[in-house]
């Protein structure tokens, strides 16, 4: 494999690469000769983890949660990602900026106004009247359960275990990296390479998924705007031109133009929301948002353990419960982004003591998610009428816009503008945004998928990118083949079996981590060298001595947190 590696002018582990490049393939073509057996074990598998490993799921992030909120809490949070001198690189600002660019403009931009509408139209709670002002109020708060500080946690832990041992122990940029306490050498045997090929593989398929919904949405905005039609064939298209933007910026070498085209695609989100502000009713939106936090707060608790365990299983679907399609889809995707996230968050924030981290993390883009689905969320349903009083008042116009998310969740967005002044200037706007946002995190992947097979933290030739960028947009291309008409459901299927293993080893990642930390000598991190007995009593003075462990063995051969 060397040998290959040498003569195609690639500059990575042969082992990783090529495993991971054989397993895409295979799957690529198993999806091209069998599409329909594929898709109906993708259904059964789904159905099979949904009932009986539902409650994981559900579990295991509250479990992430409450592990960062200790460590953040713990003497452990004084420890810098980094030597003992490592100062953060960027400021607060321009990092919650970059933060908010890496993983919630596609996600904000899908689900912003379908989410809320989907539950406002059908309350997931029992007991809950369709379209009234609890309707609302539980609409907003499941959404941000979904979409707030438990998504951050997905992305958080990872990319904590990522800087703490890349930037302490000095190890190689890739996931087996931060299985250092547990597995020792073995992270550079078959059980590391093993465990990179398994993230690599779900990082594909979580960048092909969203690149799947995101093609959905730009389609129905086209349709919306030019009446070209949404189906799969319209889809691939749209998924053909984002990758060939995404590989032409990997070929150009136009990594800072990408960024700044980002940067302003961020602003343009913001811009976006802001307009939606003003126009639309703006005392009620600036109310909403303060009392969706209270809401937030309020619900956090009980919709964190919800696990609908009164449910029976759907006899449409074989599967049990509201939130196989829900709340389970949502970690197994996020998840699946995990090492994708977790290593651009990792990259921005060496220096940062690991209180700073955790906070700065879950709660500045928690913060923003907020707002935006105060405003967008309130705004959609006020506008389809909350409550039946203003529901009779409004006449044929109560529930248009539900009715339009309930036919389309990809032309959530786009029926919501038909709400506001210009209309077809602001669609047109939102397809563009929704567009460079998936087509900078195909590229953005591309590099983050090459770091993880060369485990070092700068890109390597451009082939190897080239190769993944196109890698990303095929899988994407036959998950719509496969999903056809049935699209996001078909979508749901792949992603939740995808994502099973990636979600194990990122619940691995806490022992590992715990155990990183407990080496630690935190009265020299913190404070400074320990002062010896001669220092303190003069030559020939002793004291007491235990056992200390700080991660410096003997010989130093083996990694050890970084001074």
């Amino acid at each position: 494999m060397e040998s290959l590696a040498r003569r195609c002018g690639l500059r990575t582990d042969p082992t990783i690469f090529f495993f991971s490049a054989i397993f895409m393939v295979v799957f690529a073509l198993a999806l091209i000769i069998a599409p329909g057996p594929i898709g109906s074990a993708f259904e059964a598998a789904r159905a099979w983890i949904v009932t009986n490993l539902g409650w994981f799921f559900v579990l295991g992030v509250n479990v992430w949660l409450g592990f960062l909120i200790w460590v953040a809490s713990s003497r452990y949070g004084h420890i810098r990602l980094g030597g003992r001198n490592s100062r953060p690189e960027y400021t607060f600002v321009s990092w919650f900026t970059m933060l908010f660019a890496g993983g919630i403009g596609t996600v904000l931009m899908f689900w912003g106004v379908a989410e809320p509408m989907s539950h406002f139209a059908t309350p997931p709670l029992p007991g809950v009247e369709a379209h009234s002002a609890e309707a609302a109020q539980d609409a907003i708060s499941i959404a941000l359960y979904h979409l707030g500080l438990h998504t951050w946690t997905i992305f958080t832990l990872p990319g904590l275990a990522f800087a703490y041992f890349i930037y302490r122990y000095k190890l190689p940029v890739r996931v087996s990296s931060v299985f250092y306490p547990l597995l020792g050498d073995k992270i550079s045997g078959q059980i590391g390479k093993t465990i990179d090929v398994v993230a690599i593989l779900g990082t594909l398929f979580g960048v092909a998924v969203s690149l799947g919904l995101g093609s959905s949405q730009v389609a129905a905005g086209l349709n919306e705007l030019f009446g070209t039609g949404d189906g799969p064939f319209v889809q691939i298209l749209i998924i053909v031109a984002l990758t060939a933007v995404a590989v032409g910026s990997i070929v150009a070498g136009l990594d800072s133009g990408v960024k700044l085209l980002s940067n302003i695609n961020i602003g343009m989100a913001v811009a976006l929301m802001i307009f939606v502000l003003v126009t639309g009713s703006t005392l009620f939106l600036l109310r909403g948002i303060v009392e969706t936090a209270g809401l937030y707060l309020h619900n956090l608790p009980r919709l964190a353990f919800w696990n609908d365990m009164l449910s029976d299983v759907r006899p449409d679907t074989d599967e049990w419960g509201w939130q196989g399609s829900w709340t389970v889809f949502y970690w197994a995707w996020t998840v699946t982004w995990s090492p994708f996230m977790g290593l651009f968050v990792a990259r921005i924030s060496k220096g940062r003591t690991i209180r700073e981290f955790v906070l700065g993390v879950l709660l500045a883009p928690s913060l923003f998610t907020l707002i935006w689905f105060a405003i967008f969320g309130w705004q959609a349903m006020e506008l389809d009428g909350i409550g039946a009083a203003a529901r009779d008042q409004m006449g044929d116009a109560a529930g248009q816009l539900s009715e339009a998310v309930s036919n389309s969740i990809p032309l959530a967005m786009f029926a919501f503008f038909e709400n506001f002044p210009f209309t077809t200037l602001i669609q047109g706007f939102a397809v563009i945004i929704v567009a460079i946002f998936f087509a900078t995190s195909s590229d953005s992947a591309s590099l983050v998928v090459d770091m993880l097979c060369t485990g070092e933290a700068h890109a390597g030739p451009v082939q190897q990118r080239l190769f993944w960028g196109i890698s990303e947009g095929t899988i994407a291309v036959l998950l719509i083949m496969l999903a056809g008409e049935a699209g996001l459901t078909a979508l749901q299927q792949v992603i939740t079996v995808v994502g099973l293993p990636i979600f194990c080893l990122v619940f691995m990642m806490i022992p590992s981590l715990a155990i990183g930390l407990a080496a630690e000598d935190i009265d020299y991190i913190t404070v400074g060298t320990r002062p010896t007995a001669e220092d303190l009593h003069g030559e020939g003075a002793t004291l007491p001595t235990t056992d200390r462990i700080d991660g410096r063995r003997d010989g130093g051969a083996e990694p050890s947190p970084a001074e």
